[in-house]
């Protein structure tokens, strides 16, 4: 499969999903604060930095680091949907954040006439690219030298059991496998060594990795499965093609699972991830 094809199924895919992911992503991200935070600092985010925010979605993190940079500095939220960049101009507006700018882009095509960036950041979506090598070398190709790369990625499945859980009950309703090594998926960078190496591989340096844990709490089970539904656009790919009965009979079976993690408390569960960095030489 080609990457102009694989890249057309992407768009289409957060194109879909965008009116959801900018409902869910502040509840989404609520406890996500401190991951973003190292994710600034790992990537050296300061004030006056010019920033490339990588797959923003609807700009939780361009929003912070913004914040971070000041006026003095600038970020570009860049996206493969126009429609999440709509909302990122929203919450821009709404925050009273006048250096944002947004740029509609696959990750592995930048305009290497883009004014050169001091750091770039990519929360959540390195792992879902059609070709994360070929993402990092296009993003290289717009940083500054010495400029510094930072990415969030899933860990593994077994390390995210509210994740891989329901990931695996679609996948099983679709008739569908999951990810081979070098496909995009959520858990495909997550393994022991598997990020470090695709940054080193890519030619960055200094290369580090942090693993930090954060809970995912919402009011309840339903409002949990209303957000997998809505926002999660891997997972509404893996069932996108089944009939209406049959994507009801697969997210009933998810809303079954998702039930443990339901308490007095209402819907709490944990997201592991990784933070990784590099130099760009």
């Amino acid at each position: 499969m080609s990457d102009k094809v694989s890249n057309e199924q992407l768009r289409n895919t957060w194109e879909a999903a965008a009116p959801g992911w900018a409902k869910w992503e502040k509840t989404f991200s609520a406890h996500l604060d401190g991951v973003t935070e190292l994710l600034l600092d790992m990537a050296e985010v300061r004030v006056g930095s010019r920033v490339l925010d990588v797959a923003s979605g609807a700009g939780d993190q361009t929003l912070q680091a913004a914040k971070r940079a000041g006026p003095q500095g600038h970020v570009v939220a860049s996206d493969i949907s126009a429609t999440m960049l709509s909302h990122v101009r929203k919450s821009a507006e709404r925050e009273g954040l006048s250096n944002i700018e947004t740029l509609e882009s696959s990750a592995d095509d930048y305009n290497l006439s883009l004014t050169k960036f001091d750091s770039a950041i990519c929360r959540f979506g390195l792992m879902l690219f059609p070709s994360p090598a070929k993402a990092i070398q296009s993003i290289r190709g717009v940083l500054n030298p010495g400029a510094r790369l930072g990415v969030v990625v899933v860990t593994t499945p077994q390390n995210n059991p509210s994740f891989s859980q329901p990931m695996n009950i679609l996948l099983d309703h679709a008739d569908k496998q999951p990810p081979a090594p070098g496909q995009p998926g959520l858990f495909v960078l997550g393994g022991d060594g598997v990020l470090e190496n695709l940054l080193n591989e890519c030619g960055l340096k200094d290369v580090q990795t942090r693993v930090m844990r954060a809970p995912i709490r919402v009011a309840n089970v339903d409002d949990a499965l209303s957000m997998m539904q809505q926002a999660f656009g891997a997972y509404r790919a893996v069932v996108s093609d089944l009939d209406e009965f049959e994507r009801e009979k697969a997210w009933s079976a998810v809303r079954d699972c998702l039930s443990q993690y339901e308490n007095e408390n209402g819907y709490e569960a944990e997201i592991e991830v990784m933070i990784g960095c590099g130099r760009n030489p």
